[in-house]
């Protein structure tokens, strides 16, 4: 069974920055992705960053695309989310999933975030909170 351990949640004033970080551990087999999803109250769930576990390739939602970069340290099985420039609008509980992958479509922005719900895991979630 998948195991996470997420960090770095928190309350920041708009315009800072946070880290999340998410150590994923007790693969059966090794994801294809690894990222986060956000989800405030009263919204739907949102794929927020996903990054490739084979090449390295990163995705990201249009709304965090260029304020937000998201990392992995292969050596310790540590996934990151650098987010700079928050804004209240990204004020959600962040949650670090497994089998992520970008879902192309025919549109301005060309993907939108998914998961394998067959193999995908879930993490337990840190609270960001983007508040002066």
């Amino acid at each position: 069974q998948v195991q996470f351990v997420e960090s770095g949640g928190g309350l920041v004033q708009p315009g800072g920055s946070l880290r999340l970080s998410c150590v994923a551990s007790g693969f059966t087999l090794e994801p294809f992705g690894i990222g986060w999803f956000r989800q405030a109250p009263g919204k739907e769930r949102e794929g927020v960053s996903c990054i490739n576990t084979s090449d390295g390739s990163t995705y990201y939602a249009r709304s965090v695309k260029g304020r937000f970069t998201i990392s992995r340290n292969n050596a310790n099985h540590t996934v990151y989310l650098q987010m700079n420039s928050l804004k209240p609008e990204d004020t959600a509980v962040y949650t670090c999933v497994t089998d992520c992958f970008p879902r192309y479509y025919s549109g301005a922005y060309g993907y939108s975030l998914e998961y394998d719900e067959k193999s995908g895991s879930w993490g337990q979630g840190t609270q960001v909170t983007v508040s002066s």
